[in-house]
């Protein structure tokens, strides 16, 4: 698989877990809206934000390490949103705002998303800074 095909898994993996995180929370109580709900969109949303500003920098060639490294860091940002939301999502689950079925599917589908993330970062450092490998 191509490194472009791995970026795009992780994008569309992404994608699919920002949108079970706004339909899941729309339908969570109201008390929990300014709390666990606001959390968790902003998180799900800022991890899908950091994958495609990662996606988007031009990397290798002329364009150097800086971008190289901007990248990195976007797709580091990324994970740890991610690892954050499933932090949220159990809180949430504990606090009753999500029900079980909706944490164990947030947890998988965050999970899938870390893995993709991890491979893409390993693809791009093997690929761009063969020195670190």
């Amino acid at each position: 698989m191509s490194s472009k095909q791995s970026e795009l898994i992780v994008i569309t993996k992404a994608k699919d877990l920002c949108a079970y995180v706004m339909a899941t929370t729309q339908k969570s109580p109201k008390q929990f809206r300014f709390s666990y709900v606001g959390k968790m969109q902003s998180l799900v949303l800022d991890a899908m934000e950091d994958i495609l500003r990662a996606n988007e920098l031009l990397v290798g060639g002329r364009h150097g390490n800086a971008n190289c490294q901007r990248r990195y860091e976007y797709q580091r940002d990324a994970l740890t949103s991610i690892k954050l939301l499933c932090y949220f999502a159990e809180m949430s689950l504990a606090q009753g705002c999500i029900l079980m079925r909706q944490y164990e599917q947030i947890a998988k589908m965050a999970t899938d998303c870390r893995n993709l993330l991890g491979a893409w970062i390993n693809s791009d450092r093997k690929r761009l800074m063969p020195d670190t490998g």
